[in-house]
């Protein structure tokens, strides 16, 4: 399923087996899926989704990046055990940076920090909280924690399919210096194309969802465009 600039009111949901749907994209070439707890993001709570992404590490037979609801050590803990190759941090990189660097030194680049803005504001709790902090800065600190990447997303554009905002992303990635996954907004190999373009800023790959679930383009285009 998705959401629409993350309002859990506006959600659609595109195929009920995520792991048929995992399978699809691996048997199209992919070879990292990123997998979203959408419950676990808003509910605080372990959700049943954490069995079925192991059953997507098992299934899919590819790398798996999950978040989503990883509040806690033992939450990453458990994931790890389950199989996933990265995990997702937001909300507890703001709240708990101490926790996080705890999670870096125990798992190093299988640790992630997800960094979700909105006006340049990062937004944390499954994106219903706006926090005073911005974007680039908890991009440095982090960093100086030891996170090696970030993943981050204009929220104002998540699932909008209007464009990836190409020019904040790249001055995220180099005023921390840190590889850069962009999020949101890829409406259009055109999209991949233009971060392709500007890779050189730190911004080395893209998540693609909504625009491949609408038929925009399919997977191997896409792989296609970013291996050019």
């Amino acid at each position: 399923m998705r959401l629409t600039q993350g309002r859990k009111e506006d959600v659609k949901v595109y195929d009920a087996d995520p792991v048929e749907v995992a399978r699809g994209f691996a048997g199209a070439g992919a070879r990292l899926i990123h997998v979203v707890d959408l419950d676990g993001a808003f509910a605080e709570k372990e959700s049943k989704n954490r069995r079925v992404v192991e059953e997507i590490v098992e299934g899919a037979g590819v790398d798996v990046e999950f978040g989503g609801g990883m509040r806690a050590v033992g939450d990453v803990e458990e994931m790890m055990e389950r199989g996933v190759a990265r995990v997702v941090i937001g909300t507890l990189a703001v709240e708990s940076p101490q926790t996080l660097a705890e999670l870096v030194r125990q798992f190093q680049e299988k640790i992630v920090v997800g960094i979700d803005a909105r006006d340049g504001k990062v937004l944390t709790r499954g994106w219903e909280k706006k926090e005073k902090l911005l974007a680039i800065e908890l991009a440095q600190h982090v960093a100086s924690i030891g996170v090696g990447r970030i993943v981050y997303t204009d929220v104002a554009r998540d699932g909008m399919l209007g464009g990836v905002n190409v020019e904040q992303t790249c001055q995220l990635a180099r005023k921390c210096g840190l590889r850069v996954t962009a999020s949101g907004g890829v409406s259009s190999l055109a999209d991949i194309e233009r971060l392709k373009e500007v890779s050189d800023c730190g911004v080395d790959s893209v998540i693609v969802g909504k625009a491949l679930y609408e038929g925009r383009f399919t997977l191997q285009e896409a792989l296609s465009v970013a291996s050019d």
